[in-house]
């Protein structure tokens, strides 16, 4: 290619153009969630309510033994704009992600016992992605602060049956 005026000035236009797009792409970070489940029979398995107990700051915790959880694809990230890709990777059943802000992770949330999920207001829950059927996918997008946070499925029980992870958020 011969290099003209006309030539650089495309080029310079190409570049420019470029760079405008840039900020859209490069100012949010992608966290991929996966919502599982070892079945809707391990939720019903007798002695299933010995599960109970296994929400943050409770014995044990979110374990191995926990029939159903939350994975994320890195549980520490730098604080801005951070966009969670979800799937409810279950063949059986519904699960949401739900965000809060937590202080120590020895603390257990506020928790309704009478309808067996989370208290979200009293945990000043940040956003969510709705309930998901079985293989459906969703996202939600928000900028955080450096702190930790507590990523959980509301349904009833499954919280309590483990169904939670920690998120890191650096400075």
């Amino acid at each position: 290619m011969k290099l003209t005026r006309r030539n650089c000035l495309v080029v310079a236009g190409g570049f420019a153009a470029a760079l405008s797009v840039a900020p859209v792409w490069a100012g949010s970070r992608v966290i991929k969630v996966s919502l599982w489940d070892k079945g809707a029979s391990a939720m019903s398995m007798p002695g299933h309510d010995g599960m109970m107990g296994m929400g943050m700051g409770h014995r044990g915790g979110a374990t191995p033994m926990a029939p159903v959880g939350i994975r994320l694809s890195s549980e520490k990230v730098p604080a801005g704009k951070l966009t969670f890709e979800v799937s409810n990777t279950s063949t059986q059943m519904p699960h949401e992600m739900v965000i809060s802000s937590i202080k120590d992770s020895q603390t257990p949330l506020p928790y309704d016992k009478d309808g067996n999920k989370v208290d979200e207001d009293a945990a000043g829950h940040l956003g969510e992605v709705a309930e998901l059927e079985p293989g459906k996918k969703g996202s939600l997008t928000l900028t955080l602060k450096p702190g930790r946070y507590i990523l959980y499925c509301n349904i009833p029980g499954h919280y309590a049956r483990g169904m939670w992870t920690l998120l890191t958020v650096t400075p």
